[in-house]
């Protein structure tokens, strides 16, 4: 692939950088689409590229020894995922499947890591990237252990609606996650988030349909862990 092409899907991580920039450096890429429910890859498996979400929408989740599957990531388009691996050569720490049906263009390790190594200004951001998900895990574990399960179901959809630029009153968050999905984010079961959510809709903080969350009152949604 050539550094044109490359930058016609205008994703994040490549804002700004020129052609000069990836002079001399073999760009292995290449587009795949995956049907909804389809891997893309495996826990544990021993696969180490890289992969950008075009369009569609997949989750990253963890599958306990008991089955159980916690829910770590969904990903907005541009993102990317799949770097640990590509990093240190060890199997996949979490499953990647799609929800819905999904186009990711994927990257071979070999030209992640020389993109890391000679691109300066992709090296920063790939490493502010890994900064700010230390600080989500880090944050999590602190929800997790010290809050309640109504004030982790608040927090959950405060995060998600500034993540989609959608923290104002009247705002609509479409495709949002089922109850089931939250409650494997946020360490709780359905019957919980759901009792959790109706609350917040009694309080006027939020109008819940089908993967549909209209926020009502941000400042009432913020109150719920205030």
């Amino acid at each position: 692939m050539t550094p044109e092409q490359l930058f016609k899907y205008n994703l994040p991580l490549f804002e700004g950088v020129t052609a000069n920039d990836l002079a001399g450096i073999p760009l292995q890429l290449a587009e795949a689409r995956y049907a909804a429910w389809q891997t893309l890859f495996d826990q544990e498996d021993k696969s180490y590229d890289v992969y950008f979400l075009l369009s569609g929408s997949i989750f990253a989740v963890l599958w306990t020894d008991e089955g159980r599957e916690i829910v770590f990531s969904r990903f907005p388009k541009g993102a990317y995922f799949g770097e640990l691996a590509a990093f240190d050569g060890q199997p996949r720490s979490l499953a990647v499947f799609a929800k819905t049906d999904a186009r990711v263009l994927t990257m071979q390790r070999k030209t992640f890591l020389t993109l890391f190594e000679q691109v300066p200004v992709i090296r920063n951001r790939i490493v502010q990237v890994l900064v700010s998900r230390v600080r989500r895990l880090t944050a999590r574990n602190l929800e997790m252990t010290t809050m309640s399960v109504e004030r982790r179901v608040s927090m959950y959809l405060l995060r998600l609606a500034v993540e989609q630029d959608k923290l104002f009153g009247g705002a609509v968050i479409t495709d949002a996650p089922t109850h089931a999905e939250i409650a494997s984010s946020i360490g709780a079961n359905r019957e919980m988030v759901s009792r959790s959510i109706s609350k917040l809709a009694k309080q006027g903080a939020v109008k819940s349909s089908r993967q549909r969350i209209e926020i009502l009152d941000p400042a009432a949604l913020s109150s719920a862990f205030s």
